[in-house]
């Protein structure tokens, strides 16, 4: 008798376990768009909204009326940030809401002009970041960023 409760019990905690992993993975992909940043420049999404996550698509030094700013590598980081705020408030997301951020440099040795822009984001706990170097991004621009976000 004890070893068919066991039994038992052992089967319903395995088809719970079952069911809660079926509905974490069953999350609907939701395209989040914006009129206040620009449109993909190829075939991709602003953002993607999956579960209580959302994956903000590269974003460069691009206007919302898809033209690059001047200024250089801080103009530029400040556009794609912008960008990226845009995307993020679209969806009811903030940018304190972002756990991970890659950055793409064309020259490394924007590295610290960058970072005086980017730092000014996140005053607090910046997310988890990588900068990697590149030899080159769409438009010829020096800067792309990309972020996901977590509620």
């Amino acid at each position: 008798m004890v070893y068919r409760t066991l039994n038992l019990l052992l089967c319903l905690l395995t088809l719970i376990a079952c069911d809660r992993f079926r509905h974490r993975h069953d999350s609907k992909r939701e395209v989040i768009t914006t009129d206040l940043a620009p449109k993909g420049i190829g075939p991709y999404s602003q953002a993607i909204k999956s579960g209580n996550e959302i994956y903000v698509a590269g974003q460069i030094g691009l206007t919302a009326a898809g033209q690059m700013v001047d200024g250089g590598i801080q103009a530029e980081t400040k556009q794609a940030m912008e960008n990226i705020k845009a995307i993020l408030a679209a969806a009811n997301y903030t940018m304190n809401d972002i756990v991970q951020c890659q950055v793409y440099l064309s020259d490394i040795a924007n590295y610290k002009a960058m970072n005086e822009i980017y730092l000014s984001y996140f005053t607090v706990s910046p997310p988890a970041r990588a900068v990697v170097a590149v030899s080159k991004i769409p438009l010829n621009a020096q800067v792309e960023i990309m972020v996901v976000a977590k509620k």
